[in-house]
């Protein structure tokens, strides 16, 4: 990674934010020799009408080690990528690629049926394919903000004090 040169640049912030792009851009993708492996595939999400498409990086993944799952309307990718073989009586110079379990997961804007997710891996890219539910969910609404403190909720203790004082008063 390269030191931020905030000098050479007219914005020091731009420079800044430039650095920390390239720091987002690289993490969880560390080579297995660092210490840490890969754990998060690389993923694109698109959606068109009547679905949402979902592609992930899963180079040198069989497609019995990975698993796709819902819960509600959460969307998950998980699985292993094992190694080939233990090649433990070589003297290795460098390891870049890793091996190890992984998982994604996403927040869909509906709960899918039982039958609207599909998935299948072609040349170590697993596309899956959500179809929307006919009536979508109503997006954001608006909230009408009154000016005010709230208006002061009973409690049980205020309603009895309330009719003793009244006993006694009549």
């Amino acid at each position: 990674m390269r030191l931020p040169t905030l000098w050479s640049s007219s914005d020091p912030f731009r420079a800044m934010q430039r650095e920390m792009d390239d720091m987002m851009r690289s993490f969880g993708r560390l080579p297995a020799s660092s210490g840490m492996e890969m754990r998060v595939p690389a993923m694109n999400v698109s959606e068109s009408d009547g679905s949402i498409e979902i592609s992930a990086e899963l180079p040198g993944v069989d497609d019995k080690d990975i698993t796709v799952s819902v819960d509600g309307n959460r969307l998950y990718i998980s699985g292993e990528k094992k190694r080939e073989r233990d090649d433990t009586d070589k003297d290795w110079h460098i390891v870049e690629r890793s091996f190890g379990s992984f998982q994604r997961s996403l927040s869909l804007p509906f709960e899918p049926a039982d039958d609207a997710v599909e998935a299948s891996v072609d040349k170590g890219v697993l596309h899956v394919t959500v179809r929307k539910p006919r009536q979508m969910p109503k997006g954001t609404r608006t909230i009408d903000v009154r000016a005010g403190a709230p208006a002061a909720e009973p409690s049980a203790g205020s309603n009895e004090n309330a009719g003793g004082q009244a006993a006694k008063a009549g």
